[in-house]
């Protein structure tokens, strides 16, 4: 029996795929006078970045870090009474912020004569898709699914086993949480639980926390959790997970043997999964691999010219500023401009406490590549700032090209490091030597110094420190 069609839409460019990405792309191809069809499962725009991802967990680490300074205060003198938290209030607050700014997408989408679709969309050919009981035809097509979590096949049904989704939906305060997986989500949302008065353990199958980022920028948040986390566990693996009437009795594996220990509730995050394997894309002859990703060329085209993808479909990193940048790439080239994707470096945030940033090429990727690098690195406890801010633990590095002496990469640990990585990013692509940054004047005392010192202490003119006089 034939799907019953109530609407038929057609227009230049249909996107598929409502986030940060997609909508982007979306107003990109409009403003450049595109008519312009926008598929989206959820009720509200913003995908799961805006809904139940980036914008919903830094509120929440916010109110967090907030409650953590007040308590450093004690040591300086200044005491505040212990935090009276209340759930329901706060989880109220988080909402009212999500859809504050959802409601300013769909607005942004009325202005610019976007239509917006509810619902799944599915290719049924190479110029049209359906999504619920409407069916678009299109001239291109942008594909901007995303991804969603991963999960392990062993884990029983509970409603207290959640993924980040239900983890942000802040159903409670468990007494105690295991969070299976050490990468940025897994700790940020670690550190989100444990401000909120949780025994938090982490667990991590690699021998650290946040593969992919460099011991020593990763090693002053170790020693952090540490002090504040039930356990941190790594080098082990959960193999295990039995529901009982009193908790979820886990067994873990590692080099010293096995152990179990009952938790309250579980919190998987184990990374994501692409959804290229959800929208039928072979009915439009688009090519998606055995993992769900769909290669694309510079210019964001798939193997079908008319049809671009985007995000975390396209590969990693799975980040929503990787998404912004690739839509605008494609909604430019859909419009018939010749833009390319020809970034150089993408930077990577965990807003932990500290927050650990890092752009570029990290010292332990030049190294297993076998790279000529020289590293500099400035530690923030010769910083003034960063001791007013309880963040002397802190640490700014640079790896720069050991012949042509460009920056290749910038790595940083402390307070606002997210928001400092931006100018190593902005010095990468512009081709800078440490020296440029060195000489170029930096307010003080700011924490956008460190950077200017490490690139100093790279120099040898350097006088925060004592470095010898090699240079």
């Amino acid at each position: 029996m034939s799907k019953e069609v109530s609407d038929e839409l057609e227009a230049d460019l249909v996107v598929l795929g409502g986030g940060p990405g997609g909508y982007t792309a979306a107003f990109r191809a409009a403003d450049l006078g595109l008519s312009v069809v926008l598929v989206e499962k959820r009720e509200s725009l913003g995908g799961v970045c805006l809904n139940v991802g980036c914008i919903p967990s830094k509120a929440l680490l916010h109110s967090v870090a907030v409650m953590e300074e007040a308590r450093a205060l004690g040591n300086r003198g200044v005491e505040f009474a212990s935090p009276d938290i209340n759930l329901e209030q706060l989880r109220s607050w988080k909402d009212g912020t999500v859809k504050k700014l959802s409601d300013g997408l769909s607005g942004l989408a009325r202005r610019r004569k976007v239509r917006v679709i509810t619902g799944e969309g599915r290719f049924t050919g190479a110029h049209s898709l359906e999504a619920g009981s409407t069916v678009v035809r299109f001239d291109k097509a942008i594909i901007a699914v995303g991804s969603r979590p991963a999960t392990l096949p062993f884990l029983p049904a509970d409603s207290r086993i959640m993924d980040s989704t239900g983890a942000l939906a802040l159903e409670e305060i468990p007494e105690r949480l295991l969070v299976i997986g050490g990468g940025i989500i897994g700790l940020e949302m670690a550190t989100v639980y444990s401000g909120l008065g949780s025994s938090v353990t982490v667990v991590e199958v690699t021998d650290g926390l946040i593969p992919g980022c460099d011991r020593d920028l990763v090693r002053p948040l170790e020693r952090r959790i540490a002090k504040r986390y039930e356990s941190v566990l790594t080098g082990t693996r959960v193999t295990g997970v039995e529901a009982l009437p009193s908790g979820l009795k886990v067994l873990f594996e590692s080099a010293d043997g096995t152990k179990t220990e009952v938790y309250d509730r579980i919190l998987v995050a184990v990374g994501r999964q692409p959804n290229g394997g959800l929208i039928d894309a072979d009915k439009a002859g688009v090519s998606v691999n055995e993992h769900g990703f769909i290669a694309v060329d510079q210019h964001q085209r798939t193997n079908v010219p008319h049809i671009f993808a985007i995000g975390d479909v396209v590969g990693n990193p799975m980040l929503a500023h990787k998404a912004t940048y690739e839509a605008k790439v494609a909604g430019e080239v859909a419009a018939g401009m010749g833009a390319i994707n020809d970034a150089k470096v993408i930077p990577s945030v965990a807003y932990t406490d500290p927050e650990v940033a890092w752009v570029g090429l990290t010292e332990e990727e030049a190294n297993s590549r076998g790279l000529a690098v020289e590293v500099a690195s400035f530690p923030w406890m010769a910083s003034g700032r960063a001791l007013t801010m309880n963040s002397g633990d802190g640490l700014t590095k640079i790896v720069t090209d050991a012949q042509t002496h460009a920056i290749l990469g910038v790595g940083m640990v402390g307070s606002h490091a997210g928001e400092l990585i931006a100018e190593a990013a902005l010095a990468i692509e512009m081709g800078c030597e440490p020296g440029d940054v060195a000489l170029t004047i930096h307010a003080h005392p700011t924490l956008s110094e460190t950077f200017a010192f490490a690139s100093e202490a790279f120099e040898g003119t350097l006088t925060e420190l004592y470095l010898g006089k090699d240079k």
